[in-house]
């Protein structure tokens, strides 16, 4: 392959660049990036400059399932990271909440590949925070040497990671200081009239460019409140929905976003640099802030944290990005230009904080947080293609029949194998990617189903029933289990089945309720792969299929097979084998196959060759299913 594309690139340079200019602007940036630093990210220190770009790589690499992306995270952390976990040239005893930033880069492939140095390394960063010093209100100061500030930058360095470790370590209790850090700033860096925020406050009031009745900053710089809005969605991923602190951060959100439309650009779409002093002398319109307004505005459309009307704001200005912004040089490369540089308080030489200095820092060409934070706008764009399919409907993954568990790093039992919330290969995080993608909301459903539970549930996935060699307390499908199943399918439902193949998954009672819909799985294993043999795993799809449109050749190892009678009908097959099949049952709607299929070992592009199409499978499939949900119910 790679002698392939380097043949067409001497040969036909018009021809890769036709190729490069096909694809969605995220993964140009990304081409650009790894173009830009092959070998390393920028600087020589561990730094928020490179942990932005990694996000924005991370985020590509989820949406696209391409290798070469994790790869290249991976190869960017271990430049520093060593096996024992410490961190090269990071300093613990710097108190910069600068340097907490990539520690979500070691949370991502820790929780991907299980390799204890990412955890150690992580735990490190957390360590930090432990000690890190804070106002007297609690709130952490940005850096250490800059003694009793709070900067917006901090919010979007140290929040983001704090949580996802407080998810991963079961630390719940810290949602309580990220809540406070988010509204601890509001509360006196907002601006009462224009519902902006300003870039630092100085609680001691010390500060040259602190006003001395306040402690605020002189002017509202539009990357800063980037940084903060962009740390408050990505904080609330993780967000208990129970916390009495979350409708807090979600008011805050909301009017952040009205305030923030405000100043958009009536023109261009886009934001300035000073935030609300468009048209003054050497103002300019700013790139990083406007991806970053756009990242947000459009993932709270995505996750229901905003209302629906931010999206036509989201949509308007990344198209100002792209007109405003974007260049493609001669030799195919996408550039982001527009970029403000590294700009700050205090400090030497000092920084005032004035309208003066913020935009006599003038603008330059891929700059990391440009880079970064395009490719994170434009995933979440992307991301927004098929929302109203699904239409804000839950997709119900059931953890009663498959409840398998094991003990984490921490000593916790936890419930995993085929999980939406796991990361590595046995998990379902990139499935249920697919299924947010095309607007569903992902649940699980930890009780038996009946009626009662089952109602919210527009799709319903069974994975894998458990048996006992498995799980000593499986749980198996009986007769009332059956007869919710069957009624809810009949009432308009969409009944997705993931089986496994013989000895590896419960066959006698999922049978009772497969038969039903008239499937019945074989207890067999076919498909059976030798080492990394994978063309014996293959499954050819031919043009036509009427759910796998854009696949053509999937991998399925060790599958069992299935039997069909009316109403069901094959929907694939090798040679005489049906793989999977579907049924139409009163309203609703069943599709079967006999592997879980759509586990991450299997999609996320670390495992299989290029030429299989797992993620394409996943796309297709859930497409499929949000297309039966409309047509069950109208």
């Amino acid at each position: 392959m790679k002698k392939t594309l380097l043949l067409c690139a001497l040969l036909f340079p018009g021809l890769l660049l036709r190729a490069q200019t096909e694809k969605p602007w995220s993964q140009r940036m990304a081409a650009t990036a790894m173009h830009l630093w092959a070998d390393s990210l920028p600087g020589h220190n561990w730094s928020y400059d490179q942990g932005i770009v990694l996000q924005g790589l991370q985020s590509v690499w989820l949406q696209t399932a391409n290798n070469d992306y994790f790869k290249y995270i991976q190869r960017a952390m271990d430049r520093y990271v060593s096996a024992d976990g410490s961190i090269r040239t990071y300093k613990a005893e710097d108190y910069t909440l600068d340097n907490i930033l990539p520690g979500r880069s070691l949370m991502m492939l820790y929780n991907v590949l299980n390799t204890e140095k990412y955890y150690k390394a992580a735990t490190l960063l957390r360590k930090q925070l432990n000690q890190h010093p804070r106002v007297p209100q609690s709130g952490f100061w940005h850096k250490k040497r800059y003694p009793n500030q709070m900067w917006l930058d901090g919010l979007y360095m140290a929040e983001p990671f704090y949580g996802e470790y407080a998810t991963a370590f079961h630390e719940e209790t810290d949602f309580d200081d990220i809540a406070s850090q988010f509204i601890l700033m509001e509360k006196y860096a907002r601006d009462s009239k224009t519902g902006l925020l300003y870039h630092g406050w100085d609680q001691s009031k010390k500060e040259k460019w602190a006003n001395p009745q306040t402690g605020l900053s002189p002017v509202f710089w539009g990357r800063a409140d980037g940084w903060y809005v962009m740390g408050l969605v990505d904080v609330l991923d993780h967000f208990p929905a129970n916390h009495p602190k979350r409708a807090a951060l979600l008011a805050i959100l909301n009017r952040f976003a009205a305030a923030i439309v405000k100043y958009q650009d009536k023109s261009t779409g886009v934001w300035y640099q000073v935030l609300d002093k468009a048209g003054s002398k050497d103002n300019y319109l700013e790139s990083s802030a406007s991806c970053m307004f756009v990242y947000a505005l459009a993932k709270g459309v995505r996750e229901g944290y905003l209302p629906q009307k931010y999206q036509a704001a989201a949509q308007k200005a990344y198209a100002g990005i792209i007109k405003q912004f974007i260049e493609t040089d001669v030799n195919g490369q996408v550039n982001i230009k527009g970029v403000c540089g590294a700009v700050g308080l205090g400090g030497n030489p000092y920084r005032d904080g004035s309208y003066q200095y913020y935009t006599s820092e003038r603008p330059v060409v891929n700059e990391t947080k440009g880079v970064g934070a395009f490719m994170l706008a434009s995933v979440e764009m992307e991301r927004l293609a098929h929302l109203n399919q699904g239409k804000s409907k839950i997709a119900l993954l059931d953890s009663y029949f498959n409840n398998e568990h094991k003990h984490d790093i921490t000593g916790k039992a936890i419930s995993f194998h085929y999980k939406w919330e796991e990361w590595d290969n046995n998990g379902f995080s990139l499935f249920g990617r697919v299924f947010n993608n095309y607007g569903l909301r992902t649940e699980t459903l930890n009780q038996a189903p009946d009626a009662a539970n089952l109602k919210k549930a527009a799709v319903y996935i069974i994975t894998d029933p458990d048996i006992p060699k498995e799980n000593p307390d499986a749980k198996f499908i009986e007769e009332p289990h059956i007869k919710a199943i069957a009624e809810w399918v009949k009432n308009g439902g969409v009944l997705l089945v993931l089986n496994n193949d013989t000895g590896n998954a419960e066959f006698t009672h999922l049978n009772k309720l497969m038969a039903k819909f008239g499937i019945r799985f074989n207890e067999n294993s076919v498909n059976r792969v030798v080492g990394r043999q994978f063309e014996q795993g293959a499954i050819d799809i031919p043009n036509g299929n009427t759910i796998f449109k854009t696949t053509k050749k999937a991998y399925i190892k060790e599958l069992s097979t299935i039997q069909v009678t009316a109403p069901a009908m094959p929907r694939l097959t090798k040679g005489n084998d049906v793989i999977v099949a579907t049924a139409r049952y009163g309203k609703g709607t069943v599709l079967a196959v006999g592997d879980p299929w759509f586990y991450n070992e299997y999609t996320d592009g670390r495992k299989l060759p290029f030429d299989y199409e797992n993620f394409n499978a996943a796309n297709d499939v859930v497409k499929w299913l949000a297309q039966q949900i409309s047509t069950n119910h109208k």
